[in-house]
């Protein structure tokens, strides 16, 4: 996937977490590596689960709980690049 596309994820998923996570911050704010879950957005495992819920209904990528979560949403990079590789390998 080019850049180009790659930044134009990034930045719908930090503004799709704004929104699902009723943050009160620009999407713009969120740092491409800032840390999600636990990190300065003070996200929990109800957002995380959000999160997974938007994710699946926008781009049809299922991420499962536990370690496949926890990996995926360690920023919004590792989001993009889960979402990038399922799509790949469907």
């Amino acid at each position: 996937m080019p850049d180009s596309e790659l930044d134009s994820l990034r930045q719908a998923l930090k503004a799709m977490i704004v929104k699902e996570c009723g943050k009160d911050i620009a999407p713009e704010e969120i740092g491409d590596d800032e840390r999600l879950i636990g990190g300065p957005l003070e996200l929990d495992s109800l957002d995380a689960l959000q999160i997974c819920l938007a994710v699946v209904e926008r781009y049809d990528v299922r991420i499962e709980g536990g370690k496949a979560a926890h990996k995926a949403l360690v920023s919004v990079t590792t989001l993009a690049e889960t979402i990038v590789a399922a799509k790949a390998a469907a």
